[in-house]
């Protein structure tokens, strides 16, 4: 709660109680303004302040990215000549997309068969003349000249078969990339060629988009990655959630997805002092889109062990924001505070606050230092304390148009008795 609003409501009480003394027509006691009546007690909601721990709702902006997005590549040359799908359908892994010159690189892999098969009868007869010549140079048939030729040539024949299968092995790799395939599920884009265009290997074809699930980074300042990373280590990761908040298009409800952390980086970059975060969503809809951008809040987030008073406790003084603490005569005195992160209704002290001082937690419109309190307990509901707060602003509000419209009325009927009166004597 703003203390302009809080200063506000004090003027708007009391213009309104002026407004209406001043249409009844009362006078002030020449008496009561020489003896001053002894202030009374202000009652007001006062704790004794503690260590807590604070729930924190933060947010940041971020770009919606698909992590396994895939551009699809021609990976042999040749014509383009068929496409299998419509551009912006969903596609599956494994779905056929587009057919280059398949025909022409089963021909290359029928003809490395047959390669290998001549070559496979060549290394058998290579084995054979082999055994022989062994066998004819234990009886001094042959030379050892002629064994030697024999080994080499069954050297060859072996070479020749290898060869022929890794040139079938390779022309087999080139017939598959013949027929390009989806290697994930998702959304295909425009063709980047068409039908009948030539491809070479690195030609663009299309992109695939997985829309679901969606992943989302972001930076986080280096202080919430310091106290996000603290409270992971304590084994609360579970705790942590993310939702993911899209504007919506054309006046279009804004979209709002639930997910979790995933990762939270471990350097900080020294240009902008803030660390690397991702969270991923489940986006079965595709209710937004990658390259958004959007807000994620992270819920479960946490400060531990920390001072904090109701937002509607921070007034402003000379010296900066301030609260108002109680004596052992229950009489409000300001105490200067050193402000910390605001966490929903709530305001995290930082410095000028003990933990066993009582604090005053209610509204502090008419409360000065030296106004003695009557202290009223405080139930911790923060959030109900802010809303009543609001609703008496909003009440008094009401109450000095009604009375600012009552004095302009008031006003305005001696001018007309006067105007009836002249016409009546005319």
């Amino acid at each position: 709660m703003k203390s302009t609003f809080r200063l506000g409501r004090a003027a708007l009480m009391a213009l309104a109680a002026g407004l209406l003394l001043a249409a009844c027509g009362q006078e002030e006691n020449p008496q009561a303004q020489q003896a001053a009546p002894e202030r009374q007690p202000h009652p007001v909601e006062v704790v004794a302040i503690a260590r807590q721990d604070i729930a924190l709702e933060k947010s940041y902006p971020s770009m919606l990215r698909s992590d396994d997005e895939v551009t699809l590549v021609a990976r042999i040359t040749g014509i383009l000549e068929q496409r299998h799908f419509e551009p912006g359908e969903q596609v599956e892994r494994g779905q056929p997309l587009f057919s280059i010159e398949p025909d022409v690189y089963q021909a290359t892999v029928n003809q490395h068969q047959a390669n290998l098969q001549s070559a496979q009868a060549e290394l058998s007869r290579a084995q054979r003349d082999a055994e022989r010549f062994e066998r004819l140079l234990s009886q001094n048939s042959v030379s050892q000249q002629q064994v030697d030729q024999a080994r080499a040539d069954l050297g060859v024949a072996r070479a020749a078969v290898a060869q022929a299968e890794a040139a079938l092995a390779s022309s087999r790799i080139d017939l598959e990339y013949a027929e390009v395939t989806a290697p994930v599920s998702g959304v295909i884009g425009l063709a980047q060629v068409n039908v009948g265009n030539l491809v070479s290997p690195g030609s663009v074809l299309a992109t695939i988009t997985p829309l679901d699930p969606l992943e989302v980074r972001f930076q986080l300042p280096q202080r919430d990655a310091f106290e996000l990373r603290r409270q992971l280590a304590d084994g609360n990761v579970e705790s942590i959630r993310g939702v993911l908040e899209a504007p919506g298009g054309s006046g279009a409800a804004s979209q709002t997805l639930s997910g979790r952390l995933d990762f939270l980086g471990s350097r900080v970059d020294e240009r902008t002092s803030t660390v690397q975060a991702s969270a991923t969503f489940p986006n079965p809809d595709a209710l937004v889109l990658p390259g958004q951008f959007a807000r994620i809040s992270l819920e479960g987030l946490k400060r531990f062990d920390v001072l904090a008073v109701p937002e509607i406790a921070i007034t402003q003084g000379l010296m900066g924001p301030q609260v108002f603490v109680l004596d052992e005569d229950d009489v409000a005195r300001a105490r200067t505070v050193e402000l910390g992160e605001v966490a929903g209704p709530w305001q995290i002290i930082r410095g000028g606050l003990e933990p066993g001082e009582r604090v005053v937690v209610g509204d502090p419109a008419g409360i000065d230092p030296g106004t003695p309190i009557d202290p009223q307990p405080f139930g911790g509901d923060a959030q109900a304390l802010v809303e009543e707060v609001e609703q008496a602003e909003a009440e008094a509000e009401r109450e000095a148009a009604e009375a600012m419209q009552e004095q302009e009325a008031a006003e305005a009927m001696p001018g007309e008795e006067a105007a009836e009166g002249g016409e009546d004597d005319a």
